[in-house]
């Protein structure tokens, strides 16, 4: 890391402790009400934190993969559903960055949302397809310099607060159904109709309902490159990097919250050996792999991200794959450490060790992009692609 990059992450780690603050104070009420934390997406805007990852020469700060996902974490140890917000955001943003640089129209929003601090949705599963969102039923309509779509989206997280969505569809009517676009639909070009109700186990302040979506705007906010390319060589990988941060900020919150507990027992009984101190190890042990799992795709990700046909390579997705599978079970089994080390403690809601908000924003993790498709991709792709020996990469 280079000094520039150095001073920028020490900026970017007080902003995002400045948003944490907030984002814990309304944590509790934005999980119980399900509502969307306000509080924690102005304090983002306020530290002007949606446009980070946005180019220096387009008024951002170029902050790399890792240092977004420091913020994702944490900001999730104080508040899960805000995070995955802010995570989300970039995840769509990464598209942009990726790209719709050489592009008028896409560099010109890109600058709005620095200097407006848009927040971006994203609308890419559908009725008929669920999550899977390599597949399209919806069309593009391109008539001159206008584009139309209407889309039955199951889940646009914070689709109502959303100042932007990013939205796929087929390329038009006689495409097949991977054969997809992505375009930025801003908010005045863009009408919802609720469908479904988003009311959850976890992750409730994502606000994640579906809706009807209808829009019509200028053909040029289509991004430039086809979807599948997008997929491949920015989304996925990002998806799987922030999310991963985000669910490593909610592991070591619990973990966070079981040391202390451990500590307040050690204090009462003074020379014993606390019982819970021997799973605290255990869960930190476990708390270790997955941050150096995170810490390795994050790596390859920027590693590849020198070399186009790297991020389209087949061990390219095999690796970003195994980051999330890995991640999003980890976490549970920490979790649940940390619950046994806290007790009725940690299961009581209202204490300094309560841990079922934590627990159930964690369930998520396997559903988001669902565990089953990754690992069926996976094996797929393991039937032809020869598995990487070196410990080295």
């Amino acid at each position: 890391m280079n000094m520039m990059s150095e001073i920028r992450g020490a900026g970017l780690v007080e902003r995002a402790r400045e948003v944490a603050a907030v984002a814990a104070k309304h944590a509790d009420a934005v999980d119980k009400e399900g509502r969307f934390p306000h509080e924690a997406v102005a304090a983002m805007k306020s530290a002007r934190l949606f446009g980070i990852q946005i180019p220096i020469l387009l008024g951002g700060e170029g902050a790399t993969i890792a240092e977004i996902a420091e913020v994702c974490s944490i900001i999730a140890q104080e508040c899960a559903s805000s995070a995955m917000i802010f995570a989300m955001h970039h995840i769509k943003l990464s598209s942009c960055v990726s790209h719709g640089m050489g592009d008028e129209w896409h560099e010109a929003f890109m600058h709005r949302i620095v200097r407006e601090q848009l927040l971006l949705g994203s609308a890419t599963t559908e009725a008929g397809i669920g999550g899977n969102l390599r597949n399209s039923i919806c069309a593009i309509e391109v008539d001159g310099d206008v584009c139309r779509l209407t889309k039955e989206a199951t889940v646009i997280s914070y689709g109502k607060q959303a100042d932007a969505i990013l939205i796929t569809s087929r390329a038009h009517k006689d495409a097949a159904s991977t054969d997809q676009v992505m375009t930025v639909f801003l908010k005045d070009q863009y009408t919802l109709e609720q469908t479904h109700v988003w009311d959850t186990l976890g992750m409730r302040g994502t606000c994640s309902d579906g809706f009807l979506f209808k829009a019509e705007a200028p053909s040029v906010q289509i991004l430039p490159k086809p979807f599948a390319e997008i997929a491949a060589e920015s989304m996925l990988a990002t998806c799987h990097l922030l999310w991963s941060g985000v669910w490593y900020g909610i592991a070591l919150n619990a973990v966070t919250r079981a040391q202390a507990f451990v500590r307040a027992a050690a204090r009462a009984n003074p020379g014993t050996t606390p019982p819970g101190a021997l799973r605290l190890a255990e869960a930190t042990a476990e708390l270790h792999l997955i941050k150096s799992n995170v810490i390795a795709g994050m790596e390859r990700f920027e590693a590849a991200k020198e070399d186009p046909a790297q991020l389209s390579s087949m061990g390219f997705a095999v690796a970003m794959n195994n980051v999330k599978i890995a991640t999003s079970q980890k976490i549970l089994s920490v979790i649940n450490q940390a619950m046994m080390i806290c007790g009725i403690a940690g299961y009581k809601n209202g204490t300094p060790y309560s841990l079922g908000r934590h627990l159930r924003d964690a369930h998520s993790a396997q559903l988001m992009i669902s565990n089953d498709r990754i690992l069926s991709n996976t094996a797929t792709m393991l039937t032809v692609h020869k598995l990487d020996t070196s410990l080295l990469g």
